[in-house]
C-alpha cells in the first residue's frame, strides 16, 4: 500500500453500503488487492447471510475453491523469513479452505472487519478484527485491501494485537508509508474502543449463529480477478 495506497479502494470507488443490498443465500466474491500493486491476490467466494445498512455478513464455507498468493516457486507465504516475505517475487494459487467455516462481519465504511472463527463441532474459538480498507462493491462482490495489522478478541472479552511484526517490516520493505500506516493505527485504536465497550458486532451474539444448511458450497468463477465492469453508486 505504498504512496497512501490505503485509500485507493475509497477514492477509485463507493463504500458498499451505498449499493443495492444482496439477498441471504447470495453467493459473492470477497477479494483483496495485493499491496503496493493493483492485482488480486486473494479471492473467497462466500454465501450471504444478512445485507443492510447496518452490516453485510457472509459465510466461508469449509472446503471453498479459494485464490492465494505464494511465492513464486510455490513457498506459502507465511513459511518465508520476514525479513524477505514482502520482497520475494510473488504468484497466485488454487487451494481450498480447510477446517470450520468462517463468519466475517463489516459495518459499512469501516476500515476493518470482524471474523469469528470455531473450532470443530461448532466451538467458539475467537473473533478476529481484520484491518483493511472499507469494503467496496462491485456487481460480483467486495474488494478491500488489507494492511496488516489485526486484533484477536477473546470470549472472555480479552484481546491482544497480532502481527506487529508484519505491520513493521510491511513498512520498512515499503508496502506502507509513514502516513499510511498511522491511519492504520488510528483504526486499530478505534477498533480497541469498541471491543472495550463490547459494542457491536461483539454483542449481537454472532457466535450462536449456524449456517443455513441448504447451501451449496460456492464456486470460484473463472473470471474471479475480472475487473469489476461498474461499482454500485
Amino acid at each position: 500500500m505504498a504512496e497512501g495506497g490505503a485509500m485507493r479502494a475509497e477514492a477509485d470507488a463507493v463504500p458498499a453500503a451505498r449499493a443495492g443490498f444482496w439477498t441471504p443465500g447470495t453467493q459473492v466474491l470477497w477479494r483483496y488487492r495485493e499491496n503496493a500493486g493493483e492485482r488480486f491476490h486473494i479471492a473467497r467466494p462466500v454465501t450471504v447471510v444478512r445485507d443492510d445498512d447496518e452490516l453485510l455478513a457472509v459465510w466461508l464455507a469449509p472446503g471453498t475453491e479459494c485464490v492465494r498468493p505464494v511465492l513464486a516457486d510455490g513457498t506459502p507465504v507465511h513459511v518465508e523469513p520476514l525479513r524477505s516475505r514482502y520482497t520475494k517475487p510473488r504468484t497466485v494459487q488454487l487451494d481450498h479452505w480447510f477446517g470450520t467455516g468462517v463468519l466475517k462481519l463489516a459495518r459499512p465504511g469501516e476500515p476493518w472487519s470482524v471474523w469469528l472463527f470455531w473450532e470443530p463441532g461448532w466451538q467458539f474459538k475467537n473473533w478476529y478484527v481484520n484491518l483493511e480498507s472499507p469494503l467496496v462493491r462491485w456487481e460480483g462482490g467486495v474488494d478491500s485491501e488489507d494492511h496488516f495489522l489485526d486484533i484477536s478478541v477473546h470470549p472472555d472479552r480479552s484481546w491482544h494485537w497480532r502481527d506487529e511484526d508484519e505491520f513493521a517490516q510491511a513498512q520498512q520493505d515499503g508496502l506502507m508509508d509513514a502516513p499510511a500506516a498511522e491511519q492504520v493505527r488510528r483504526a486499530g485504536r478505534s477498533a480497541v474502543e469498541v471491543i472495550r465497550a463490547w459494542g457491536p458486532p461483539f454483542s449481537d451474539g454472532w457466535q450462536h449463529w449456524r449456517p443455513d444448511p441448504s447451501w451449496a458450497v460456492p464456486s470460484l468463477p473463472e473470471d474471479w480477478d475480472r475487473t469489476p465492469a461498474h461499482v454500485s453508486t
